[in-house]
């Protein structure tokens, strides 16, 4: 068997494992196989399909690294996307020492902290809104 059929059977089966995982990066390297399978067809020798391969490959992954949506993105904790609770508003009656209160929300009993960033001064009764969510915790900003 001629030697682009071995790659592009490589090909194949790195589509294959894609569509299984939901990455992109075994597509990219599915499509170097590709690209050194058609090296091998033109007749370039082995050293050049792997330089073809490598190029394309390496120039793949830059590409989605470079396009990654997710990257400097909000961390999990404080993306509304992942928590519906992040934005929503709540009334703090009164404030501990520790900057840390307990409050009704939806229907249960919340730690609520003020966020570290707020001053001290914000620790009084009245709107706050969530921030982040850190286990069981509610951390909170002022709403004005």
């Amino acid at each position: 068997m001629q030697l682009h059929y071995w790659w592009w059977i490589v090909a194949v089966g790195l589509g294959v494992l894609e569509l299984l995982t939901g990455t992109f990066y075994l597509l990219v390297l599915a499509l170097a196989c590709a690209a050194g399978g058609l090296a091998a067809w033109a007749g370039l020798g082995l050293p050049l399909q792997l330089l073809v391969t490598a190029v394309v490959a390496v120039s793949g992954w830059l590409l989605l690294r470079r396009r990654n949506p997710w990257r400097g993105s909000v961390a999990a904790d404080a993306d509304p996307n992942v928590l519906l609770d992040i934005g929503e508003r709540l009334q703090v009656e009164a404030w501990g020492a520790d900057r840390q209160a307990r409050v009704q929300y939806r229907g249960a009993t919340w730690t609520v902290e003020l966020d570290p960033a707020q001053p001290a001064e914000a620790a009084r009764p009245g709107a706050f809104v969530i921030s982040r969510v850190v286990g069981n915790r509610l951390i909170v900003r002022s709403a004005a």
